[in-house]
Formats: C-alpha cells, sequence, structure tokens
C-alpha cells in the first residue's frame, strides 16, 4: 500500500497481503492520532474482507485484492477524518449480541450492560424467571418499557434474558426505530417487543388515560439523553459530529429528560415495579434529588461502572404512593 495521504483513496501500489494491510493501516491511524488505532484497523480490515481476527491472524500472507484494498484506504481516510468505526462497519456488540448502527442511533456502550445486569438483579428470581421455584406455576409476564430505545439494544437483550416478558421500546426517532426493528427481527425477539414513535412514554400515558387502567409496568429502563448543551464542545469528535444530537443532549443542564421520565414512570409504573435509568457523568446525586421529591419511590440504589463512577441508578415505586397529581402537595 503507498503511503498516500491519510485522506486519499488512490492506491498506488502492488501486491498487499494481509499483515501489510493491517500494519499500514495501524500507521495511519495512528499518524492520525485516532484512539483504539490498532483496534480500529483490524475492525475495519475484517470488514472489507468480510472474515473474522482468528482467520486474519492465522492467514498474514493471504493476499488482499485491489477492490478490497480500495475500500480500505477509503474507510481509513474516514476514520481519520472523525467517523467512528461502528458507522464505518455497521455494526458493534452489545451483551455479547451484534447489533446493527447507523448514524440514526447511539453506538451502544459497554457501560451500558450495568442497565441491564440491574435490571436483572432487581426484579429478582421471584418475578425474573420464567418459572415460580416456590410454586412451580408460571409466573405471570413481564412488561417491559425501554425508552430512548436508539438501536434497540436494552429491548433485545432484556428479552433474550426474560422470555416471559412483553416490551414496549419507545423513541421519538422513526429512523432509529427502524433500525431497533431490524435488531430485534435479527435476534429473533421481534414478536415480544413493539416499537412505538412517541416522546418518552407519553404515548403509553395516553393510553393508560383512555384505558382508565393504571400503573402496568414491572419494568422502565432508560438510556436518555443526559449531555448538557453547554458540554458539547467537551465531547470526542467522533461523538459530537456524528452521532445523532438528539440521543445526546438532554437540555440545557442535561437534567431535563430525567425530570420528566421519573413522573411518568410514577404513573405508568405498577407497585413494586422499577425504573432502572443510566446516568450521566456527575448527575447521581442531581438525578436522586429528582426521584426524592416524588413519595412514589423507595429502595433507591446507585451502581458503579467499572471506572467507580455512578452509572446506574434504580428505585422500586411503592405501594399506594403520590402521583405526578400528588407532587408538591404538602404531606
Amino acid at each position: 500500500m503507498a503511503a498516500t495521504a491519510a485522506n486519499s483513496t488512490s492506491t498506488n501500489f502492488g501486491p498487499l497481503d494481509v499483515r501489510s494491510a493491517l500494519k499500514e493501516g495501524m500507521a495511519r491511524l495512528r499518524a492520525a492520532n485516532v484512539s483504539s488505532s490498532t483496534l480500529a484497523a483490524e475492525l475495519l480490515l475484517l470488514h472489507v474482507l468480510g472474515r473474522d481476527r482468528a482467520w486474519m491472524y492465522s492467514h498474514p500472507e493471504a493476499p488482499v485484492d485491489f477492490a478490497a484494498a480500495e475500500k480500505y484506504v477509503e474507510l481509513l481516510a474516514r476514520r481519520a477524518a472523525g467517523e467512528p468505526t461502528q458507522y464505518l462497519t455497521g455494526k458493534q456488540e452489545f451483551w455479547g449480541f451484534e447489533f446493527e448502527v447507523t448514524p440514526a442511533v447511539l453506538i451502544p456502550r459497554p457501560e451500558t450492560e450495568h442497565v441491564i445486569e440491574v435490571s436483572l438483579e432487581r426484579l429478582g428470581e421471584e418475578r425474573g424467571i420464567t418459572i415460580n421455584m416456590r410454586t412451580g406455576e408460571p409466573n405471570p409476564a413481564l412488561r417491559i418499557a425501554d425508552v430512548g430505545t436508539g438501536s434497540g439494544c436494552i429491548a433485545v437483550a432484556l428479552a433474550h434474558e426474560l422470555p416471559h416478558a412483553q416490551i414496549v421500546a419507545t423513541d421519538i426517532s422513526p429512523d432509529a426505530l427502524e433500525v431497533a426493528q431490524r435488531n430485534a427481527a435479527r435476534h429473533k425477539v421481534a414478536g415480544r417487543i413493539r416499537f412505538v414513535r412517541t416522546d418518552l412514554l407519553r404515548a403509553q400515558l395516553d393510553e393508560q388515560a383512555t384505558s382508565g387502567h393504571s400503573g402496568g409496568f414491572d419494568l422502565i429502563v432508560s438510556n436518555p439523553p443526559y449531555v448538557a448543551r453547554n458540554e458539547a464542545g467537551e465531547l470526542a469528535v467522533e461523538v459530537r459530529d456524528h452521532e445523532p444530537a438528539a440521543a445526546l443532549f438532554g437540555g440545557p443542564t442535561g437534567l431535563e429528560l430525567y425530570e420528566s421520565l421519573v413522573e411518568q414512570a410514577a404513573e405508568l409504573l405498577a407497585p413494586r415495579g422499577i425504573l432502572v435509568l443510566e446516568l450521566g457523568y456527575n448527575c447521581a446525586d442531581a438525578v436522586r434529588a429528582i426521584i426524592s421529591r416524588q413519595r412514589a419511590w423507595a429502595n433507591v440504589s446507585a451502581t458503579n461502572d467499572l471506572a467507580g463512577i455512578p452509572r446506574v441508578l434504580a428505585a422500586e415505586r411503592v405501594r399506594n404512593a403520590a402521583t405526578i397529581a400528588d407532587v408538591g402537595r404538602p404531606g
């Protein structure tokens, strides 16, 4: 591969093998100060070759044809310019599954897997398994809402872990919902996930008002937009310039959607239902304060990620608790 400029897609080289292609790709991304340059070069090469890592490292002298080399150079240049690797390959792993990702959806992060872990822990064996271990009878179907589903990664992961769950996955973006529906179909759980275009849980509140039945969800989960607008300049270029703004920014302070989510969840959760929220950096205390302003919640807990940062907040809907209409009334 010729040492062309990082933003060039021309290839003026002779026969190329896997080892030299990977070496050149790593060098170009390092020169462009791309984070995780070795991994990015590997993933892009695997993508254009249609191979897995085991094959690549066991066939270092395999030839790379001209068309694949041209495509690789193009993807390297786009990655060097800031496009995320996941959008270039169209995929990202989450909870052991491969998800389609496009610029219409937020790229799933490993930290979001804590939302799944906390949800399963909070549901516990009493509700989290199909068969009641005390009686041997089937447990009632769980009703779950995933708010701001994006790629559908949380909804799909929960559907796999909880085969007796019926899930409503909401998003305000029709393009995101299309991606999520494809991921649900790919992982064979589409029959248990209903995708709804709405702002947070507004459609569910409207359904509840029409039916006259109150709070029926056992679990409401969300990784909401939580970046403050004035913090955009602190984001990496890959995030700020390429991931969807509607999935990133939660308002002037980044807390605005938490306020709405907590209120709506108080209306829609069944007694003892669980609310699980992913947290933005350094906002655990503020979100806990939002929850504490209502009498609807008990057993509030925060869970740290592997870096020791509070990442998930969970709370339980208490029986006969105050709802939205009661907030602010003297106790």
